[in-house]
């Protein structure tokens, strides 16, 4: 499966019935309570009943992902920082060493080709504090691979829309 996660209306973008497109301006997604609900009460599933439950096991399941982000001060935006944070019910509470250091076990996370799809930065300072983010949270996101493609947010649905036809062609 595919799924594109974006923070702003993607109006164009044609998608195959083998995608999923999430429109997080359009979900209900309320912030981490940091009570590990999602660890030792209901395990792999969230306390909290918004729209983070029907979202994250797609990130979980798809094998690859655009997530369409703005970039602020060098981190995710708020609509997708809050529903990355919510997403820890596909890990388990359980510790392994991954590439030398200690990560969280995924729970049936495929592994995942993503691509980021970042606008709103324009300093060169800012890009590479968010690169190092992305970098870091590829291990515990369960990327295989993936690449950051910063652009003015005029370009963002022509760049979805060339990824998405990347996908057609592999």
């Amino acid at each position: 499966m595919n799924l594109i996660l974006t923070d702003m209306p993607l109006s164009g973008i044609q998608i195959k019935a083998d995608t999923w497109l999430v429109d997080l301006t359009q979900q209900r997604v309320a912030n981490c309570l940091g009570c590990f609900g999602c660890w030792v009460k209901t395990p792999g599933r969230c306390v909290i009943r918004d729209d983070a439950p029907k979202i994250y096991p797609k990130i979980a399941v798809s094998d690859r992902v655009i997530y369409v982000t703005r970039v602020v001060f060098g981190g995710y935006d708020t609509p997708m920082k809050t529903l990355l944070e919510r997403s820890i019910p596909v890990q388990q509470p359980f510790i392994r060493v991954y590439r030398g250091e200690t990560h969280h076990v995924q729970r049936d996370v495929l592994p995942k080709n993503a691509v980021i799809i970042a606008y709103g930065t324009n300093t060169t300072e800012e890009q590479q504090v968010f690169l190092n983010l992305v970098d870091r949270n590829a291990y515990n996101m369960c990327f295989a691979k993936h690449r950051v493609a910063f652009v003015d947010q005029s370009q963002v649905e022509q760049t979805v829309a060339k990824e998405v036809a990347l996908w057609e062609k592999q």
